[in-house]
Order: structure tokens, then C-alpha cells, then sequence
């Protein structure tokens, strides 16, 4: 018995490697929680996007509540178990008219899992048309496993290294991923993927969240944070990471500090190793 998805629709993430739409939260939650998200910018005076989005459920108790929430864990446990970790989330934001996008790539690139079983969720605080720049997928790519890519400076690459996929996959047949505030979708680390430039009149954005089983691991030399976000680990392959009780309180920034240096030191050591 699955909690959530339909078996067509694990069909369809095991052939595809994505299922998208997934109804999950409200139209007015979503919008909440946008409002939530933009407030603090304007107080801090800086959005967030490349280099300030990572980690924000060590941060906020609203994002905590949405990588908790029933409704997306158990879409996440039909397709990787009941023991799950949070492995890392970012913020993706695109203004409007802005010509902020994001290459053709492989989640799984720096992220140095193994077995490669993680899932990415991508939760709407916006509506995420075509027009808006959503993402747009190779159907069925995950299941050319992990391809080379390379790194390029352009500071409208919302990739925080720029990565850029660097062999030639056929991109004839792609497909688009629309989601409406309080949706979300569903796809796999290998799956070749991208998103355009927002053309709409409003902001996009989402969460990208990223699952793993309790049982993976980062082969990274860094030893790296993770948080456990239902069931239990038997492993122990990941520091625990705290949830956060103040909006961006004083114990929460030093927690996240340290918690994304850790992650950008295993990035690096990643880059070291490769080159």
C-alpha cells in the first residue's frame, strides 16, 4: 500500500524519472509562506538567490514545517522508504523579466551519494508556468546515470558552481513541468533537467528539497550534516542537524553557518579529487 502517489504514478517516476503535478498545500499556505520568505529579505536587504539560498530549514521554522509536512514525506516514502534524511535544500527564486536561469544538469553531480537514490521534491510558493520559467526535463534520462559536467562563470546560472552538463543528450523530445502555488513535483538525481528564464510578470519560486534513505551516504572525505526527518537511522553517516525554533534567531544563524560551510568544504574537496 503507498501513502500518496498512485502506482501509476511510481510507474511513471521509475520510467520518466519525475511525476509532476503532486497536490500537497493550499493556494493562500503557499502565498503565507512566500510572504514569509520575502519579509525577511527586505529586512535583511538582500534576496535570496545564488550564494544566500541554501539551507533555509535550518533557519525558519516555516520551512521546517514544510520539510516535515505529511504531505510531501509520504510521497517521499513511496518512492525511498520510511527512514528518511533531509540531504540539502535550496531556495530558487527568478524575478520577473529577470534573466536568471539554470543550465542542463544532474542534481546528483557534487552531491557524492552512494547508492544514488536520492529524490528531489520541488514545492511552488508561486505559480511556475512555462512562461514562468519552470523546469523542463529530459524524460527518461536518469537512466543514463551520472554524465560529466563542467563549470562556467555566468552570474545569471542560478547553480551555485555553474555547473553545466558537457555531453551531448538528446534534448529533441523534453518535456515541461508546470506547477501552481502549493503543488509540487517529483524527480530523480540523474535526471537531466534545466529551467529558462522567467518571462512572466510575476516571481517563481520553490523549494528544492532533497531526500535520501537513511541508508546513504556522502563518500565525501568531509563528513557533512543532514537531517532526519522521519523514521530512524540505523547509520549514522551524517551529523545531526538542529531544527530551528526562532526565525533566523542568533542560534539558528551560527547552526546554518556552519552547517553550509561544512557542505561547500565537501563541494570542494569534490573539485580537488576531480581535477
Amino acid at each position: 500500500m503507498t501513502k500518496k502517489l498512485t502506482p501509476e504514478q511510481i510507474a511513471g517516476y521509475e520510467r520518466d524519472g519525475y511525476i509532476c503535478p503532486v497536490e500537497a498545500f493550499s493556494t493562500e499556505q503557499a502565498r503565507e509562506w512566500r510572504s514569509q520568505l520575502e519579509s525577511f529579505e527586505r529586512a535583511e536587504g538582500q534576496k535570496m538567490t545564488r550564494g544566500h539560498n541554501f539551507k533555509p530549514h535550518l533557519l525558519f521554522p516555516w520551512v521546517d514545517e514544510i520539510v516535515h509536512s505529511p504531505e510531501v514525506l509520504d510521497a517521499v516514502e513511496d518512492l525511498i522508504g520510511p527512514d528518511i534524511r533531509l540531504f540539502h535544500l535550496t531556495v530558487w527564486p527568478k524575478d520577473a523579466h529577470s534573466g536568471a536561469y539554470v543550465s542542463w544538469h544532474q542534481d546528483a553531480t557534487y552531491f557524492a551519494l552512494d547508492p544514488i537514490c536520492h529524490v528531489t521534491v520541488w514545492v511552488a510558493l508561486t505559480d511556475a508556468p512555462v512562461e514562468a520559467g519552470c523546469m523542463e526535463v529530459v524524460p527518461g534520462s536518469h537512466k543514463l546515470g551520472q554524465l560529466r559536467h563542467a563549470e562556467m562563470q555566468d552570474p545569471e546560472n542560478l547553480l551555485s558552481r555553474g555547473q553545466a552538463l558537457a555531453v551531448d543528450v538528446d534534448r529533441t523530445k523534453t518535456a515541461f513541468m508546470p506547477v501552481k502555488a502549493g503543488q509540487f513535483s517529483l524527480h530523480h538525481t540523474h535526471l537531466v533537467h534545466n529551467s529558462r528564464p522567467n518571462r512572466s510578470d510575476d516571481r517563481r519560486i520553490g523549494l528544492g528539497i532533497s531526500y535520501i534513505p537513511t541508508h546513504a551516504r556522502c563518500t565525501a572525505a568531509n563528513r557533512v550534516t543532514a537531517m532526519l526527518v522521519r523514521g530512524q537511522d540505523k547509520y549514522g553517516h551524517f551529523d545531526e542537524e538542529r531544527r530551528p525554533e526562532a526565525n533566523a534567531g542568533p542560534e539558528e544563524r551560527d547552526f546554518h553557518a556552519r552547517a553550509v560551510a561544512t557542505f561547500r568544504d565537501m563541494n570542494a574537496s569534490l573539485n580537488k579529487k576531480s581535477t
